[in-house]
């Protein structure tokens, strides 16, 4: 067999089980199959002939050797590509304005991206080649727990990436959250049921993400919103807000609540709006993020 045709029915191999994993996915976790029966039932004949013709390319975890479509996480570790690094924090007016002076005896002339800062649980979503490959949790900035499962059950997370000019790896960084109206429904249906309510929606979005069946996740309304960009190869980013315009056309959660300002009087107003209207908002916020 020439290597050409071994290189076509590895790919073929490759492809039909991530397609079959992907359609229990959706059966078993989600509760939202995409196809009918009897089109699963013809890949997953493909996929048993080719590896039962040639046995030496079947994969290790291929989806015939686990029938019944079982899914578990195992909250296994890995490194993220490019670091998580945490914010620097300011807790008063005087401190700020220490900021801005350290900032400006650069000679640096800037504008300044004011957001507000999702109280949640930080995550790193993976995409290589537009597709969605790995979730990991922020962990200690270096290394975080694989939550790829569960994350793949929230509805504004793309398993693939739309658009144009897709980097080939791209760490996007960003907040699971869990809604401050359903965070509420939840804890009045878990008192029904005799069972401990969580103390905070932060506390519903970590407890309710690090499941180890992913559809108990699935079951629970979270949402995401990116705000930052960690590893991408064949792409630069000169402005976080140009940044933002690109991860929204491709298809990614970001959030309409940040401002690009020229002084420091309207980052003052911009902290002062959103402390007076922090309880106006469909998610708990930790602060205002000034970059």
């Amino acid at each position: 067999m020439s290597s050409s045709k071994e290189s076509e029915i590895r790919h073929k191999i490759q492809e039909l089980s991530e397609s079959i994993k992907d359609h229990q996915f959706k059966y078993y976790v989600l509760d939202a199959p995409s196809i009918t029966d009897a089109e699963f039932d013809k890949l997953w004949k493909e996929l048993l002939e080719l590896e039962k013709k040639y046995p030496q390319y079947k994969l290790p975890d291929s989806p015939t050797s686990d029938v019944g479509g079982g899914f578990a996480t195992h909250f296994e570790q890995h490194d993220h590509i490019e670091k998580m690094m945490s914010l620097d924090n300011v807790f008063d007016a005087d401190e700020l304005d220490a900021w801005f002076d350290r900032i400006e005896k650069t000679g640096a002339k800037n504008s300044w991206l004011c957001e507000v800062k999702v109280d949640g649980l930080a995550i790193n979503l993976l995409y290589e080649k537009g597709r969605l490959t790995r979730a990991l949790t922020r962990g200690n900035g270096t290394t975080g727990e694989d939550v790829t499962l569960n994350i793949k059950t929230i509805k504004s997370v793309p398993m693939e990436l739309t658009g144009k000019n897709l980097p080939e790896t791209l760490e996007v960084r960003g907040e699971v959250f869990f809604p401050i109206k359903a965070f509420d429904e939840l804890n009045d249906s878990l008192e029904e049921a005799g069972k401990p309510r969580f103390a905070n929606p932060r506390n519903a979005a970590a407890g309710s993400l690090r499941q180890k069946d992913p559809k108990v996740t699935a079951s629970r309304p979270l949402d995401v919103v990116v705000h930052g960009i960690g590893a991408a190869d064949g792409i630069n980013f000169e402005q976080q807000s140009s940044a933002y315009e690109l991860l929204k056309g491709w298809g990614l959660p970001t959030s309409n609540r940040f401002k690009v300002v020229k002084t420091r009087k309207e980052v003052l107003a911009f902290i002062d709006r959103y402390e007076k209207h922090r309880h106006d908002i469909e998610h708990e916020i930790d602060g205002v993020v000034i970059s």
